[in-house]
């Protein structure tokens, strides 16, 4: 099959591309947020192609995968008027967690019959109100990067894109506390000044932004994987953490109590508790590689890629038939 998306989200597409179909992803010439073409930074199969805009009217599409509410009609525009759900079968994905009035939060996919509305965690489609449109849930996939733990450095990793503009939703409020326990690295775009910012010493929270295939790398090295985010969609560099083998600090909001269990580190709502949770590990390495050996069980069992990508080609085979 042919299938069309977006490169929107770097780690959930090259878990995505990992299946049996060709991936089409369009690229243009400023590789701007709608042309961004193949992955730089990730590991991306060769069945992966880059299309421009006229060359897209050209190509027969099996299915077209929706990420964000503008590509319906970019779609029907760069296909020569094939509208998904009507010319050409279409699911829309729906990343995130909604925003806003929570409770009352409408989809802007509500009430639609012509595609299917998936969810990537159960959490989200609890908190949309997608009114009648048909909603599945495909959980997460990972590609394994290995248990590559050691813990060798007495920190903790934190990965996050714009912790500053971002604020309280990732919990960049929470980390000066946080960092007095245990001392941060935080790796991710938007945060050189973040240290200066939140009035941290270097020694306390230090920055990079790294590419993929350093950053596991680099994850691994740290004693323990801190998530402070209040609001947001599971994180996929949360479950490559426990992929990697380290033990988890997190706080206990959306889809994380369901995502890491008993025994994989702590999950609380509780900052204390976090930290006291690190001074542990800090203190016992033994414990600390332990708790990441159960994370890295756990999320093999419930995220692992070839659950993914077999539940993604029971609902392409029903969409498309």
């Amino acid at each position: 099959m042919n299938i069309l998306l977006w490169h929107v989200h770097g780690s959930w597409t090259t878990a995505f591309v990992q299946g049996p179909h060709t991936y089409v992803v369009p690229v243009t010439p400023d590789r701007g947020p709608d042309g961004l073409g193949r992955a730089r930074t990730f590991a991306w199969p060769a069945s992966v192609r880059e299309a421009t805009p006229g060359e897209l009217r050209e190509i027969p599409f099996d299915l077209v995968v929706l990420q964000r509410p503008h590509e319906l009609r970019l779609a029907e525009h760069w296909l020569g008027g094939r509208r998904p759900g009507r010319d050409v079968p279409a699911v829309y994905l729906e990343h995130n967690a909604p925003d806003g009035a929570v409770p009352e939060t409408r989809h802007p996919f509500a009430d639609r019959s012509d595609l299917t509305l998936v969810h990537v965690t159960h959490f989200n489609r609890l908190f949309w109100d997608c009114g009648s449109t048909r909603t599945e849930v495909i959980e997460h996939g990972i590609v394994d990067p290995g248990h590559r733990y050691t813990g060798r450095l007495e920190r903790a990793a934190v990965v996050v894109n714009e912790p500053l503009r971002r604020g309280r939703c990732t919990g960049t409020d929470l980390l000066p506390a946080l960092a007095a326990a245990v001392p941060l690295d935080v790796f991710g775009m938007g945060t050189d000044s973040l240290a200066g910012q939140l009035g941290l010493p270097p020694e306390r929270c230090r920055t990079a932004d790294l590419p993929q295939r350093e950053l596991h790398a680099a994850m691994a090295e740290r004693r323990m994987y801190l998530h402070p985010v209040r609001w947001t969609s599971l994180g996929l560099s949360l479950l490559e953490a426990m992929h990697l083998g380290l033990p988890v600090l997190a706080l206990a909001a959306t889809e994380v109590v369901e995502a890491v269990p008993e025994g994989s580190g702590t999950v609380s709502n509780r900052p204390d508790v976090l930290a006291l949770a690190a001074r542990r590990y800090l203190a016992d390495p033994g414990a600390a590689a332990a708790d990441g050996a159960r994370a890295r069980q756990a999320a093999l069992e419930r995220y692992g890629l070839k659950r993914f990508l077999d539940d993604w080609e029971r609902l392409i085979t029903e969409v498309c038939s």
